[in-house]
């Protein structure tokens, strides 16, 4: 594994923000505010991500041809639509920010499409991570963010809610880095949901019972003081400001005192970010469109108005950070 160093100073004060960053961002982002010139951003960085898929034998369309159609002959199975529906709560509202395009599809996460292809788009984008192990960086980077929070917990949790649990693979991780607890994955696409049961049930890949819950993580619906541990796997950077303190004071509820809050994300301290091609920048920010907030957020700060003890921060990987509080 990779070294795992301590970052005794907060990654707020480091973040690059100098002139020529400042000015590249304006740049990056006047470019996307021109609708043709985002859907273009758009497209091209989606071909890209499936042409890397591939070429280190993640076979994207194949594996999600296969999703849809369950192993059957049709090309989309009708049992996803039930199991849609099973899903869904209809109590859930949606907050506006949500409604937008994330990861070049316009219909954001709330369609099928994204939601079959999270597995494969996962592997492809942290193969990257470590280039000497291509495919396997995805359960790398989810082993590395469990090992640190071991090391910084007390005990190991009874409750465990897992934040923005998309398709399941981080809820899946985390039930394995913590087999004898109660797990419960969270997300607000009940598509994601729909993909995330019905692949934890299946004889190929099986794991304990996992609760699984169609609600936004600001607004939980969950009892206070429930969990031991909340833990979000690179949800933050796809919120608003707003949302994410939200959610911080929403994980707080839920904790019992004492419980730790975990989080791993991208690490706007990380070099790699700071040194990155403005072309490439373009193509990511085409993507998430909340990247400069979640960028500009001292979230340690934030944590500790929330009702944390000061958070550790430990870089996980070249390009992403762990941050582990204690519930006051």
């Amino acid at each position: 594994m990779t070294a795992m160093v301590r970052r005794d100073r907060p990654a707020s004060n480091e973040k690059p923000n100098s002139l020529s960053a400042r000015l590249a961002t304006r740049v990056v982002n006047g470019l996307l505010a021109i609708r043709p010139l985002a859907q273009v951003a758009k497209q091209r960085a989606r071909t890209m991500m499936i042409q890397r898929a591939e070429s280190i034998g993640v076979y994207w369309r194949q594996e999600v041809a296969a999703l849809q159609a369950r192993g059957g002959a049709e090309p989309f199975s009708a049992d996803w639509d039930a199991d849609l529906t099973a899903l869904t709560n209809p109590q859930v509202r949606y907050p506006d920010y949500y409604l937008t395009s994330f990861h070049a599809y316009d219909a954001g996460n709330m369609g099928w499409e994204a939601a079959m292809e999270v597995s494969v788009a996962a592997r492809a984008v942290h193969a990257g991570i470590w280039p000497e192990v291509d495919a396997a960086g995805d359960p790398r980077l989810r082993q590395s963010y469990h090992e640190v929070l071991k090391q910084h917990m007390n005990g190991t949790p009874r409750q465990a809610l897992d934040l923005g649990c998309s398709v399941g693979m981080s809820t899946v991780a985390l039930q394995a880095a913590f087999p004898d607890a109660a797990v419960t994955g969270l997300d607000l696409s009940p598509y994601f949901l729909a993909i995330a049961r019905y692949c934890t049930q299946q004889p190929s890949n099986p794991a304990p019972p996992i609760t699984w819950v169609h609600a936004a993580a600001e607004s939980t619906g969950l009892p206070d003081a429930a969990y031991d541990l909340v833990s979000a796997h690179l949800l933050f950077h796809e919120l608003p400001q707003s949302a994410a303190i939200a959610i911080l004071q929403e994980a707080r509820r839920v904790l019992r005192p004492g419980g730790y809050l975990a989080i791993m994300d991208m690490n706007p301290a990380s070099t790699i970010y700071a040194s990155m091609p403005p072309y490439i920048l373009t193509l990511l920010k085409s993507t998430e469109p909340y990247l400069d907030q979640y960028f500009a957020l001292d979230i340690e700060q934030a944590i500790c108005e929330a009702g944390f003890e000061r958070p550790t921060l430990v870089e996980n990987t070249p390009r992403h950070r762990t941050i582990v509080a204690q519930a006051r």
